[in-house]
């Protein structure tokens, strides 16, 4: 009899569209309970928010750059994008069709990624000495990634010319005004140039001559350049697919409070993806997978032992790294910067933490 049941509980098969936070979260929970097949376009998963420290200090990457399969064991991995989703499969890019009993879409931001851990960690190399060569750099973009590899290259090279020119009114515009301006603050401490209310012309510099020149009518000298704005979210493919009518206006996919994708029973979405009004962020990502986790396998093993687990937004806390000490923090009724929040942050970026809640040592062996 035993034998029947482990069969049956093997027999569940789950599919996982997207290897980044959430995705690859889900998937190594799920691996022990189902069968489990995770759908990504790259070999690994990638610590994201970790990514502008190891541009200025490539071996860092090491770390969070990590193949699928060093944490995913028991699963398959299938490397290439989903491209169709039926009611009971899913099709990829190179052909494959993977039936599901669950299905998990967590495919967050369009980027574009190589597709091995290899050839990430010599594109980090390459971002390197393209910093170590210059003598000045220029960020185009204030969000959270540009205000954090202007704050990287600003400490870990004080003798470099750092120009960061951002569009909007404010940097950090997801963030309260305060921790904003405490941002700027900080950034002009360390000589950065902060340029708000303008655009850059890319295309204005030409080989060899390295002006650009923003919408304000300025100069900028910059021996290199890096592009830190957002990227869409990873949607647009499902407009041609049976969940076409579960995304909205945004191209974000609608989710009931069990983070199932709308008026579907057996689908769930998690991540950036999702139309959950809250920041789209790292640790958020990593609680709708542990949700969705749960619900399958109260799912799984037929509902009788208790109801759906439901996800409730929490209290947003922000941490914008700010180089290796400090960074500035925006908690609920707070907004601090400095060391304080630069040791729960910065120090190790949650490197060590998000490795271990995949089964992974902290620190590489």
């Amino acid at each position: 009899m035993a034998g029947i049941v482990s069969t049956s509980k093997q027999g569940e098969r789950v599919v996982v569209i997207g290897g980044g936070v959430a995705g690859s979260l889900a998937a190594k929970l799920l691996q022990a309970d189902a069968d489990v097949t995770l759908i990504d376009p790259k070999e690994y998963f990638e610590i994201t928010w970790a990514s502008l420290r190891s541009m200025v200090e490539p071996s860092f990457a090491e770390r969070t750059v990590i193949n699928h399969k060093n944490y995913f064991k028991k699963g398959r991995v299938v490397t290439s994008p989903a491209v169709n989703i039926t009611e009971t499969d899913v099709t990829t890019k190179d052909g494959a069709v993977i039936g599901y009993d669950y299905l998990v879409i967590a495919t967050g931001h369009n980027d574009l990624f190589p597709k091995t851990r290899q050839e990430k960690l010599s594109q980090y190399q390459t971002e390197y000495e393209k910093i170590i060569s210059s003598q000045s750099v220029l960020i185009v973009g204030g969000g959270p990634s540009g205000v954090e590899l202007a704050a990287e290259i600003a400490v870990d090279f004080p003798e470099k010319k750092v120009t960061l020119v951002h569009r909007g009114p404010r940097l950090l515009e997801f963030v309260g005004e305060k921790a904003a301006d405490k941002a700027f603050n900080w950034l002009e401490s360390k000589k950065v140039e902060v340029i708000l209310n303008q655009s850059v012309d890319l295309s204005s510099a030409s080989e060899g001559n390295k002006t650009y020149r923003t919408s304000g009518g300025e100069t900028i000298h910059a021996d290199c350049h890096f592009l830190c704005v957002g990227k869409p979210l990873a949607s647009q493919w499902l407009s041609g697919t049976v969940l076409k009518d579960s995304l909205d206006g945004k191209g974000r996919v609608m989710v009931d409070e069990h983070l199932r994708v709308k008026d579907r029973k057996n689908v769930f979405a998690i991540g950036d993806i999702t139309n959950i009004p809250e920041m789209k962020q790292g640790y958020i990502a990593e609680s709708h997978a542990n949700v969705a986790v749960k619900n399958i396998k109260v799912m799984m093993s037929g509902g009788k032992k208790k109801k759906l687990s439901t996800y409730k937004p929490g209290s947003e806390i922000a941490i914008v790294s700010l180089g290796r000490k400090d960074s500035v923090a925006q908690f609920p009724f707070v907004t601090v910067v400095g060391c304080l929040p630069g040791l729960i942050k910065s120090k190790d970026l949650f490197v060590g933490k998000t490795r271990k809640a995949r089964g992974l040592s902290p620190k590489l062996v």
